[in-house]
């Protein structure tokens, strides 16, 4: 009884080995990297042929204002300042240009994170880029979309929140843009909300020059009042800061996969 135990195991195991080293097993194992091969080639296709878009990060206003005038847009006979310094925190007493640049910073590394080309208008305080010429920056890159990074200020120190504004629906300047822009402005305030901040509404502006210039889909987030002592505090806040671009961001790439 032992030594038919003992032969049988000898038996199993040289099935097993002329198994292992048969060219049927070689073959699937050939097949088997293959078909893993193809599935990697194919995924490096499709990564690279997948569109990437461009985005524009308008950080507001700068150092020096300008206070010469430009047109409110193409052929106006109206004008507006070509751009100002902003206001200043009531509390932190940081100027507001310092604090969108500060903001939009934290914007370009998560959109890049997410797969995204940025450009900025600017990224430094002693420039002198007009309302009209950061609009057309974007029109001249054929950016995707706009993201204007300001915040707010007013003489009631109690008033609170974030705003979204867009270009108007019946713009002269901005028919054309305007469904993109409040798609976008829609997702993005949808997850500012889902991340308990404070949204007072998405208003529709007429009066921009930034708005009226713009061949982009454009979207100007005022991050919240800056003439609020707790608010001034949080905006220059880093975690609070990234929380809120991270919101503006998510908003920003659920728009592209779903248009």
């Amino acid at each position: 009884m032992k030594t038919y135990k003992i032969s049988l195991f000898i038996i199993i195991l040289m099935g097993m080995i002329f198994i292992a080293t048969s060219d049927p097993m070689k073959s699937l194992y050939k097949s088997s990297a293959s078909i893993i091969a193809g599935l990697n080639t194919d995924n490096k296709d499709e990564n690279k042929n997948k569109e990437k878009y461009l985005i524009c990060i308008d950080p507001g206003h700068q150092e020096k204002g300008d206070w010469k005038g430009e047109p409110i847009g193409p052929d106006s006979p109206y004008q507006k300042a070509r751009v100002s310094s902003g206001t200043a925190g009531i509390s932190t007493k940081k100027q507001e240009y310092v604090l969108n640049l500060e903001a939009s910073e934290i914007l370009k590394h998560i959109l890049i994170s997410k797969d995204f080309d940025v450009i900025m208008t600017r990224e430094s305080h002693n420039v002198n880029i007009s309302n009209m010429e950061r609009a057309t920056f974007a029109n001249d890159k054929n950016a995707n979309m706009v993201i204007r990074i300001h915040a707010d200020g007013s003489d009631d120190t109690s008033i609170t929140g974030a705003s979204i504004l867009i270009p108007s629906q019946k713009g002269k300047y901005t028919s054309s843009i305007f469904e993109a822009s409040y798609e976008c402005a829609k997702l993005i305030k949808d997850k500012m909300d889902a991340g308990g901040f404070k949204v007072n509404g998405i208003f529709e502006r007429d009066d921009l020059t930034g708005f009226n210039w713009s061949k982009v889909p454009v979207v100007l987030v005022e991050m919240g009042f800056m003439s609020n002592y707790n608010e001034d505090e949080m905006m220059s806040n880093k975690d609070y800061q990234k929380k809120m671009m991270q919101s503006i961001a998510d908003g920003v790439e659920e728009y592209f996969k779903t248009n």
